[in-house]
Parts: structure tokens; sequence; C-alpha cells
């Protein structure tokens, strides 16, 4: 190739690539100009999607622009989660997720999409705690009671669905209290919560923004909640940890995300606005009267578990290659047969390499939180299954 001919192909492949990045910086920097669609993949009632209305409310007004909520639940949140995955990744099409969505590929190994490369983390909205709740016609006054009724084994619990946040608060507690119940999950938490409140169903634990209204009226009582201190809005209702069930604690956060090739400046236009929307009085500190904590973190610091478990994957700080921490409960089966431990009550890291949290969630790390090894996480799942009929 002469030095000609090598310029002018030069010149030519500057051209092409300018050509191909262009439109997207343009349309970055026109966006938002028309309607946005936030896709929640739990049906309308449930906790996500209260939080999801309130803090997309007051992001509408901030940006100038109406933002559409399509209510796509089912599977555990993974059919709407998929819709999202396919939508064109341009801003116009956003994901507002929970805790679910981080053990995806454990739960769901064969889903139509792959959680830490076909997303980009935006920002977590905070996190509120999941309740223990029951109809008063049970006769049950205490988390106490309920255990010892579950002792028995002749419990029932209902979940938003498999894999779910009201699934993992459950069997954490379940875990730790040593006792079976009976896994219904539903296509979604109004289901769930309507069949718990007429009694069909014996308990569950939801999202405070979903049943908070159903305790205020009588329907629901309040066994506990999941958080490592009490809730304000539900300050006589004592913690999981304080009634005496050790690695009982579960945090439940939302956060937003979008299609991965979205253009980094509308990620950013998002997370700044977002940082504006939760500093608004009510939205910052002390939770709102659904339990809604503002805790955004910065858009490049959260990221995703490895969907493959793969030990070998780089170091990076690239979205979806950080290595997250996963600890089984102390009960758990492999401590109680004498493996990886030495007796005593102690937590367990499946890693041996130094690992890293998710900002995302700024609790402890917690098998409901995140992974570095999905084979790990298998492993756990079996693990909590057990006592329930829940096939992974």
């Amino acid at each position: 190739m002469t030095l000609t001919t090598r310029r002018r192909f030069l010149h030519l492949s500057g051209a092409v690539l300018a050509a191909s990045v262009l439109p997207g910086l343009a349309s970055a920097q026109t966006w938002p100009s028309k309607v946005i669609r936030a896709i929640v993949p739990f049906p309308a009632g449930s906790a996500i999607d209260i939080v999801a209305r309130v803090v997309l409310d007051s992001l509408s007004t901030q940006l100038g622009q109406q933002i559409v909520i399509d209510n796509r639940g089912g599977a555990g949140g993974t059919i709407g989660a998929h819709l999202a995955a396919q939508a064109e990744p341009d801003g116009y099409t956003i994901l507002i997720h929970s805790s679910a969505h981080s053990l995806t590929p454990a739960v769901y190994p064969k889903a139509p999409y792959n959680a830490a490369k076909d997303f980009a983390a935006v920002a977590s909205f905070g996190s509120l705690p999941n309740v223990t709740v029951i109809s008063p016609a049970k006769g049950i006054k205490s988390l106490q009671e309920l255990v010892a009724f579950g002792k028995k084994g002749s419990a029932t619990f209902a979940s938003a669905g498999v894999g779910s946040s009201s699934h993992w608060a459950v069997e954490r507690l379940r875990l730790s209290a040593g006792f079976n119940a009976l896994h219904v999950p539903y296509k979604g938490g109004p289901d769930a919560i309507r069949e718990v409140v007429a009694g069909r169903v014996d308990f569950m634990s939801f999202g405070l923004a979903s049943v908070l209204p159903f305790i205020r009226d009588g329907r629901l009582l309040a066994l506990a909640v999941s958080t490592p201190k009490r809730s304000s809005a539900l300050p006589d209702v004592p913690t999981t940890l304080e009634v005496g069930y050790p690695n009982s604690e579960y945090l439940f956060w939302n956060g937003m995300f979008v299609p991965t090739k979205t253009p980094r400046p509308i990620i950013e236009r998002l997370h700044r606005e977002l940082q504006k929307t939760l500093a608004l009085p009510g939205g910052k500190g002390e939770p709102r009267p659904e339990g809604k904590r503002a805790d955004a973190a910065q858009p490049e610091r959260v990221r995703y578990p490895h969907p493959q478990g793969n030990r070998k994957q780089p170091r990076g700080r690239q979205s979806g290659q950080s290595q997250v921490r996963l600890t089984r409960p102390a009960n758990s089966s492999s401590q109680r047969r004498g493996r990886g431990g030495r007796g005593g009550p102690q937590r367990q890291d499946c890693n041996s390499s130094p690992t890293r949290l998710l900002p995302i969630s700024r609790t402890k790390c917690s098998a409901h939180l995140s992974v570095r090894s999905v084979h790990c996480v298998k492993g756990l799942l079996k693990i909590a299954s057990l006592g329930s009929e829940v096939a992974l």
C-alpha cells in the first residue's frame, strides 16, 4: 500500500466512523424529544410499581417530558426485563427493576437476555423493608408464633414470583428460623396480597409500599420488618433480627436501567436528573410514608453479577465485570455438614479472591444482593428451597 493510498484509506475510515457516531451524539443532545416508556416488570400496585410512580412523576417534571409506565409482570420480572433488553438503545425505554434482577442468571439460567451485558445501570432509587404480614383472622400475633406454626409443617407463603424479592425475603427468614413452608408464587404482588388478606395463603413478606395501606386499615397484621433497623413508617414493629433470627435481614433495592448501548450522555443526564429528583423534600434521608429511601449511586459504580460465574473474568472497571461477594447464612446446610466452617456460626465466602460489593445496595454483602459465581448461587438456591416445593 502506497503512502497516498494509506492516507486515503485512513480518511475514508474516519469519515465512516464519524458518520456512525455523530447521529448518536446528535440524538443525545436533543434527548428527550418524545415520550419515554418506563417498563416495570411487575403488575400495577406492586411495591416496585408504587416507588416507580413516585420517582418518575418527579423525574418527568425535571426532564420536561412525559414518562409512561408500562407494567409487564410475570416470571419473576423476566418478561418485562426481556422486553426492555430488546428495545432500541435510544433513551426512550427504561427499566425499573429491583434486587431480584441481580439473581436472574441463577434463578432463570435460560432467560432470553443477559442481565449483565444487556443493561447499563443508571442509579439506585434506594431501598425499603419487606414486611412479614399475615391475616388477623389467622390468630397469629407475633413472628415467634408464625415460626412455631411453620414448624408444624403446614405453613404456606405467597410471593410475586419465583426469584422475586418477596420470595427471597421469606427464604432468608425461613432458613434462619428453621421452618418449612410451601411457596405459592403469583404473577405479581396484588394477586398475592389478595390471597393473604383472604386467608387462603398464610403469610408473605412484601415491600412496605404495597402492604402499608392494608396494615393501616387492619386487613393485615405486621409481624416484623426485614431491615436491620426498625422502619420509621412502622416504629412499633420489630425487626427479624430483634426477634432473634440472625442472617434473616433483607433489603429490597430499586433502581433504573437502560439497554446497554444507550449513549453515555443520555445515561449521565438521567443520573443527574434522578439525583435532583431524589433530593427533593421528602425524597432523601428519612423514608417517605411508603418507605422509600433515596440513595443514588454513580452510574459507573453500579455493577451487575457476572452471568456465567466465570472465575477468570477480567478485573476491569467496565460495566458487568466487577467481582462481588456472596456469603451463605450461618446455618446453611453446608456448614451444618461441616464443610467450610469450624462448627460455630459464621459467614462464609464462596470466593477466595478479593471482591467488591455492589454499591447499589450499600449494605453488607449477602446472598440476595450480589453474586460472582452463579454456581455458588445455585447452591444457595437449592439450600433455600429445602422445605418449599420450588424446583430450581
